[in-house]
């Protein structure tokens, strides 16, 4: 082995070097001289360029660039760099011989001999095309992530500190929270929360939920950067690095106010609904049992004349007078049932509420009593409503006894009016308009819930036995539904109740159609007399009023004057009759609505005139409340 050593050729340090330098396949090193020309060139150099070493030594190396860095002078410059610096190092796009291009991590080394001077440079370059390949698909989907985060408006995405510090903030957290980026980052998450959520470490069991499990998620108030409050579904998720350790949390909020309020409404109206299809099927099946005790105690009415007139000098009449007032009772109770089941009679007319409660005040402080101090708050511009106004007294006093029932110890009992303007279905069942509310409302024990949701019930009472039949609420009930309104309690238990009837409002003190102040009726009608009544009921339901005595004098009056309503008699003594009227008008002036009014019966009338049925039409002798339907029905 000895010999072997002995006999191999001696090398020297520099001709060691020489051959590590040629070797390295990874990197191209190559020197070059003072003016940028090729001297040497390594595997690595013809492995990444393509170029033999006979090929390109003696050549600028600026043929490794890109056109565009030769024409900005980027060769001259590295090296003019190397020197003045000692070093130049850069990355960019270089050009293989066959015109490819890699990017590539260049080191210039400027190269100086024993007395100073230079001698060339060492450069030393690394192919790392993949390298920025991989690293230009990280930025670029980052780059894609951070634009979908911040594209998203719909929901409040945003990365918090180990702490809860707020670290980031996309469009959508601005907009649903109303902080800018500037005015959040690096503040605690909990000025989301309400005050009550922080006082119970709501913001803090978020976070130490999310630690320990990896997820947190719950639905709450939050807080905007203006005090108003929202409806949140919040998702905190942990975010972990590879080693596990806990680097922050990703929150995800979205506003669910709307959704919130949607179903609480459509909760609210399955409510109403279902109350009011109870109490529809509990009032069909009172009427009916009203009815047949009715019979039944017609029966025993007339019995008992018969046996009163048989046996009149008998020693029965104390007898027969208490089974008498037995059956008046029993009357009176069938009665309150049919009113409970709005089936009966009601003698509707357009009245003034507040005069009705005016006129009606002494009746309604006497039942009170000392201790309690009574008050009106009545509207002075409150609308008029089309109510049987002795059965409206009859509710409304009813309401106030049980406000005086519920204040045994004293307190204040109020009964005020107002004009309200309800959306659909913002009250039970009523449709979207104009009502007019009254209110009995007392400082008394108040009803818990399940007790308020049975008060209009047929029987039910919470008085003491023999202190009430329960039927009282059930005839307000019954009456208000049967005047088209609602009635409706807010109970507090301990702090009093408040009922509020809701009418159909007249808004100009007649009608309970629409009304426009400005709207002119021309009435047609030969009788001087029914001239003056139909004059005078429009005008107290807000119209303008002109007259005609023939349906020649009315055409007159439609071709001269801006005509709203025609209000005609059927029967006229002249060529045209009222129908005849009607077709020309509707014919020549197809804006006017029409009302037919006639003293025979419409059967009679529709014998004789087959288009009668495309008008309105009323009976005489009419009344307001006549009037009233036929307007909301008039085209």
């Amino acid at each position: 082995m000895n010999n072997r050593l002995a006999t191999r050729p001696h090398m020297t340090d520099e001709q060691r070097f020489a051959y590590l330098i040629a070797g390295i396949r990874d990197y191209a090193i190559y020197m070059l001289d003072p003016n940028g020309y090729v001297s040497s060139w390594n595997a690595g150099a013809q492995r990444f360029k393509g170029y033999t070493a006979e090929e390109i030594v003696g050549q600028h190396f600026s043929r490794f660039y890109t056109e565009e860095e030769r024409a900005a002078g980027e060769p001259a410059r590295a090296l003019s760099i190397a020197q003045a610096e000692g070093k130049y190092e850069a990355e960019g796009w270089r050009v293989r011989k066959d015109g490819t291009r890699f990017w590539a991590n260049v080191v210039i080394d400027p190269i100086y001999d024993n007395r100073g001077e230079l001698v060339g440079f060492a450069k030393v370059t690394r192919d790392v095309t993949e390298s920025k390949k991989a690293l230009d698909a990280l930025r670029d989907s980052e780059q894609r992530f951070r634009l979908l985060v911040q594209g998203v408006t719909d929901y409040a995405i945003y990365m918090l500190s180990p702490e809860g510090l707020i670290t980031n903030w996309n469009v959508g957290a601005e907009r649903i929270k109303g902080y800018s980026y500037d005015e959040i980052i690096g503040q605690h998450f909990s000025r989301f929360y309400t005050d009550e959520d922080r006082a119970v470490g709501t913001p803090e069991h978020a976070l130490q939920t999310a630690a320990r499990v990896g997820r947190y998620e719950s639905e709450g108030w939050r807080v905007r950067k203006d005090g108003t409050r929202f409806w949140a579904h919040v998702v905190v998720d942990a975010v972990r690095s590879e080693a596990g350790e806990l680097v922050g949390f990703a929150k995800i909020t979205r506003d669910l106010t709307e959704k919130k309020a949607a179903e609480e409404a459509l909760a609210e109206a399955n409510r109403a609904l279902f109350q009011s299809q109870k109490m529809e099927s509990i009032g069909q099946l009172t009427g009916g049992i009203a009815h047949d005790i009715n019979n039944l105690l017609s029966v025993l009415a007339s019995g008992l004349e018969v046996l009163t007139l048989r046996r009149k000098d008998s020693g029965d009449a104390k007898t027969f007078e208490s089974m008498r007032r037995a059956i008046d009772r029993g009357a009176t109770l069938t009665q309150q049932l049919l009113a409970f089941a709005r089936q009966q009679p009601l003698r509707a007319e357009a009245r003034n509420i507040n005069r009705l409660i005016s006129g009606f005040e002494s009746v309604l402080r006497r039942a009170g009593n000392a201790s309690i101090e009574f008050a009106l708050d009545l509207d002075p511009h409150l609308h008029s409503a089309v109510l049987d106004s002795a059965r409206f007294e009859s509710a409304l006093l009813n309401l106030v006894v049980n406000a005086r029932d519920a204040m045994p110890l004293g307190g204040r009992l109020t009964v005020s009016t107002r004009n309200v303007t309800l959306a659909e279905r913002e009250v039970g069942t009523l449709a979207a308009g104009t009502y007019a509310k009254v209110t009995v409302s007392d400082t008394g024990t108040g009803m818990p819930a399940d007790v308020a949701s049975r008060a209009f019930e047929p029987f039910f009472t919470t008085k003491e036995v023999g202190k009430g039949t329960g039927l009282g609420l059930s005839q307000v009930y019954g009456f208000i539904k049967q005047s088209g309104g609602e009635i409706v309690i807010d109970s507090v238990l301990g702090e009093g109740t408040a009922m509020s009837i809701y009418l159909p409002a007249v808004e100009q003190g007649g009608t309970a159609a629409p009304v426009n102040v400005n709207e002119r009726v021309l009435i047609v009608e030969d009788e001087p007399d029914l001239i003056d009544v139909a004059a005078s009921l429009f005008i107290n339901m807000g119209y303008e009023v002109t007259t005609a005595a023939s349906a020649q004098d009315a055409i007159k009056t439609l071709a001269n004057q801006q005509i709203d309503i025609l209000f005609t008699d059927v029967i006229m003594p002249d060529e045209m009759n009222g129908i005849e009227l009607a077709a020309f008008t509707r014919e020549h002036y197809p804006a006017v609505k029409v009302i037919l009014a006639s003293g025979y019966p419409l059967p009679a009338l529709k014998m004789k005139h087959a288009d009668l049925h495309d008008f309105a039409f009323v009976n005489k002798p009419y009344r307001l409340a006549d009037l009233a339907r036929a307007l909301r029905t008039a085209a």
